[in-house]
């Protein structure tokens, strides 16, 4: 008879890119945010900071480059849209908020970095999509850009410093 072995370790119920988040990595989150992390399955897109629930669109912005669960899968958030940044197609509802925000949203695969700088997979980036949204709005008569961008996605701060989106009938905010 063999003697049972006792952990009281708690498995993570936290699910990144379709891996389990262990303990150490998810105090350090929630040491890093100063909140805890509800169980659940997300995705996180480490380039830009994207984040969002699997099989969801971009529900706000992180920090890029955190030590998390990857690589994304690219069908991380139900995609079908033709259009790949960083490897995830994106979902409806993020190709429509490009669509909202900028009036059209190119097909293809995509680079994303954390200042908003967009292009090819593999290539140069060509444009900027915070400079993008503010020539947008000052053409719209937004003003002189300085102020949120909007649509009905979601709302985004020209500098990056901030990110939110309707979910579930309230905006949730996250800091850029």
């Amino acid at each position: 008879m063999t003697e049972a072995t006792s952990n009281t370790t708690r498995e993570s119920q936290v699910v990144i890119n379709g891996q389990p988040l262990d303990e150490e990595r998810l105090r350090a989150l929630e040491t890093l945010y100063g909140r805890s992390v509800p169980d659940g399955r997300y995705w996180y897109d480490a380039a830009c900071g994207a984040w969002g629930l699997e099989g969801g669109p971009t529900i706000g912005l992180m920090i890029p480059g955190l030590d998390l669960p990857g690589p994304m899968p690219e069908n991380i958030s139900g995609g079908r849209t033709g259009t790949w940044i960083n490897g995830r197609e994106i979902h409806p509802d993020d190709r429509a908020a490009f669509m909202a925000a900028f009036g059209m949203c190119w097909s293809g695969r995509f680079q994303l970095d954390a200042m908003g700088n967009l292009g090819p997979e593999g290539g140069p980036m060509i444009t900027n999509l915070v400079v993008a949204a503010r020539q947008v709005q000052a053409n719209s008569g937004g003003g002189s850009g300085g102020g949120l961008i909007s649509t009905k996605f979601g709302t985004v701060s020209p500098d990056g410093g901030f990110f939110s989106r309707n979910v579930g009938g309230g905006y949730t905010s996250y800091p850029g």
